[in-house]
């Protein structure tokens, strides 16, 4: 068994800040029950949280790509209105506020671009491009084109 700790004026005073029994027992950290039986034993701050499939993965990046997207249409709403307050006011201030949710519409678009970049690395889906990409391009008259297509049409029927 593990030897009892000593209380501390800290603890005392939040005892006291809390109306707590007095003469009740501290409690260990590891005799914390869990209320939702999830059983997290974190090893530090450090631990980095696994998720176990990608179908998880998926519903955790449609959830935030749905929030970001609620998030920019509230904006573009608070936007239309900051806008018709700060012509009418014509106050410094209003402008100003008008900076900021513009910078902040901003950077919740940007947001959901590396949500994006962040979904693919995660589920290691990268965007292939194209390796070498071949332009051909026909010098001359419609008149020369059509002879020529006419002419890869009857070898190709041939």
């Amino acid at each position: 068994m593990t030897e009892k700790r000593k209380k501390t004026k800290f603890d005392k005073s939040i005892e006291e800040a809390l109306n707590l029994p007095i003469d009740a027992e501290p409690i260990e950290p590891d005799e914390i029950l869990d209320p939702m039986g999830i059983n997290n034993s974190l090893s530090g701050a450090t631990e980095s949280i696994v998720l176990e499939n990608e179908t998880e993965v998926n519903n955790d990046f449609q959830y935030a790509r749905e929030n970001l997207y609620k998030v920019s249409e509230l904006g573009n709403k608070a936007l239309e209105s900051m806008i018709d307050i700060a012509q009418s006011s014509e106050h410094p201030r209003a402008f100003e506020v008008l900076a900021t949710l513009m910078k902040q519409m901003t950077d919740a678009q940007k947001d959901l671009l590396t949500l994006r970049e962040k979904q693919n690395r995660i589920t290691g889906k990268t965007q292939e491009s194209p390796n070498s990409v071949t332009n051909a391009l026909f010098v001359g008259s419609t008149a020369e084109l059509q002879k020529m297509l006419k002419k890869n049409d009857n070898e190709s029927n041939s």
